[in-house]
């Protein structure tokens, strides 16, 4: 695991990577500088400390007013706490039942749970809260698309192995594909779910009409994301809607 890496995506919008060489995967966090700074992302409990020696270089930390995540995961909230200690103003921001099943059990207070397309206003800055369940993963999933620049942080969707660029105007739906069909025979794969919804979610998400598209795992692409997010529905409509084979 190397020291994590700062990228600015956008004006007061950071990308913090860290790289692990034994999985081959990369695992980004992203460090909004506003009036309440945002961190969507905690990373892994064990990658704490650098995670907090990146966001040092950028803010106090202990002016952090928001930690969002997608879903109820290690790299998602698994050091939700260390935060939380680290800045005693900052509060987790996630989806109802996120913080109904896990969060206000897990956490040292109490989370706050953002209903379909509320906002959540961090100063200059809006982020739209979006209920996805099975999108990317759990049922808690949720996603969080920042008005004003236009990003759709999107967690595990476009998950791919490797080393990318920071940034990326080359497309990412074909990476992303690749990662789902390596890990259709391996112990990841029913990670994806393919449900009733899966599609109308996705067609919901590339309406948003986003200019960029921050994920987890992999670069952030810059580009015609409508584009992207239907190619990766109907990669994974093709890979999964007729799965059947049982763990």
């Amino acid at each position: 695991m190397a020291n994590a890496s700062v990228t600015e995506i956008a004006p007061d919008i950071f990308r913090i990577c860290t790289y692990f060489s034994q999985k081959d995967l990369e695992f980004n966090e992203f460090l909004v500088r506003d009036e309440q700074p945002l961190l969507f992302h905690t990373g892994p409990r064990k990658t704490f400390g650098e995670v907090l020696a990146a966001v040092r270089t950028l803010i106090d930390p202990s002016r952090l007013r928001w930690i969002g995540f997608s879903h109820y995961e290690a790299d998602e909230c698994g050091s939700i706490n260390e935060w939380l200690t680290v800045a005693p103003d900052a509060q987790a921001v996630c989806s109802q039942v996120a913080i109904n099943v896990s969060i206000n059990d897990v956490a040292e207070k109490p989370g706050r749970g953002l209903k379909h397309n509320e906002v959540l206003t961090t100063g200059r800055r809006r982020f739209r809260f979006l209920r996805t369940p099975h999108v990317p993963h759990a049922w808690e999933s949720g996603l969080m698309f920042e008005e004003t620049e236009r990003i759709l942080f999107c967690s595990d969707l476009f998950f791919q192995s490797g080393r990318h660029p920071a940034l990326t105007e080359s497309e990412v739906a074909t990476g992303a594909a690749a990662t789902l069909r390596k890990y259709q025979a391996s112990p990841m794969a029913n990670s994806v779910p393919y449900t009733p919804y899966t599609d109308r979610i996705m067609e919901g998400l590339a309406a948003l009409e986003a200019a960029s598209l921050a994920l987890m795992h992999g670069p952030t692409y810059r580009g015609d994301c409508a584009s992207q997010l239907r190619a990766l529905a109907a990669s994974t409509r093709e890979l999964f809607a007729n799965y059947t084979q049982w763990p």
